[in-house]
């Protein structure tokens, strides 16, 4: 299949240039595409995705986008199961977010803008997305053959034997996946990418997600969702506390599991909740070179930093 093919007509022509970029967990193809002098992003996805389903993916991605949630979406084709939207330059959320100057400033949007994603009606045919399930599954498929230190075990044990706390709030349309890495902040703005895993969800994990990939303390926590809810906050509900523990398990599972698919051994032995870095301290060997996301190192110890955030409070 022809890239460009997948393209709108005014979008096509000699002078086009299709670019594969660095994309996200989700597997699908991703394009930088320079064409009439602007930049788009072109996304396709997996042929043998059912088409209902995809469907349901763009309708989310549309929905957000009419909204400003998302960048604005040019052009659909749903034979080849392809999406192009517009490329928004990112001036760095973390950075926005770590200046002290504009921390709380951030902060806020950030919870409004959280907010704004749990407003967006949910489809009637949404997939219902269970946190607990998908960790199960992944824990499954990772443990049989791959040597990871007790603590791993420990924690995701812990979380999927716990009784969770009873629901506060009813489930909205969650984007399931609020990472830095799905946050452009274009100077004014904030846009989350990659809606691929967005479904009905308990609204805290969102809000528990970014918290523990910002490293938020329980003081910042409470501003969050003081920022989300429009009101003060003074004490993290239960439900948050555990999405928290729930999430930072998945998450680190998840990247365990990417790390295998990159071709790394598992635990040596010397692996213990104490050696294992903090996730400041992950962070920290990120910006020094000395580790790499894109390896299979790389993704192993990140994943450990994610489980060992799970095992610590706020």
């Amino acid at each position: 299949m022809s890239l460009e093919a997948c393209l709108p007509a005014d979008l096509r022509g000699p002078t086009t240039t299709i670019t594969r970029v660095a994309a996200g967990q989700s597997g699908a193809g991703v394009y930088r595409v320079e064409a009439a002098g602007q930049a788009f992003v072109l996304k396709l996805s997996g042929e043998s995705e059912p088409l209902a389903g995809w469907r349901r993916k763009v309708h989310t991605q549309q929905l957000a986008a009419n909204t400003g949630l998302a960048p604005r979406v040019i052009h659909v084709d749903e034979e080849r199961r392809a999406v192009v939207s517009a490329f928004v330059v990112d001036r760095s959320f973390p950075a926005f977010y770590w200046d002290p100057r504009t921390r709380e400033a951030a902060l806020t949007q950030l919870g409004r803008t959280v907010r704004r994603v749990h407003e967006l009606p949910l489809p009637p045919d949404a997939d219902v997305k269970e946190p607990r399930e998908f960790l199960a599954a992944l824990w499954s498929g990772l443990v049989a053959n791959f040597a990871l230190p007790t603590f791993v075990g420990e924690a995701v044990q812990r979380v999927l034997t716990e009784e969770p706390p009873a629901r506060e709030r009813a489930p909205v349309l969650s984007h399931n996946d609020v990472n830095p890495t799905n946050l452009v902040y274009d100077g004014e703005n904030l846009l989350l990418l990659d809606w691929e895993t967005a479904g009905p969800n308990d609204p805290f994990y969102d809000l528990a997600a970014i918290s523990v990939f910002l490293r938020m303390d329980e003081a910042t926590c409470q501003r969050l969702l003081a920022a989300y809810d429009g009101e003060p906050v003074s004490r993290l509900p239960a439900r948050f506390a555990y999405s928290r523990r729930l999430v930072a398990v998945l998450c680190g599972v998840a990247f365990l599991h990417l790390s295998r698919q990159f071709g790394h051994a598992g635990a040596t032995g010397g692996e213990t909740l104490d050696s294992t870095p903090s996730l400041s301290d992950f962070y920290q060997r990120l910006r020094t070179g000395s580790l790499n996301l894109a390896t299979g190192e790389g993704r192993w110890w990140f994943g450990l930093a994610l489980v060992k955030a799970s095992l610590t409070p706020p």
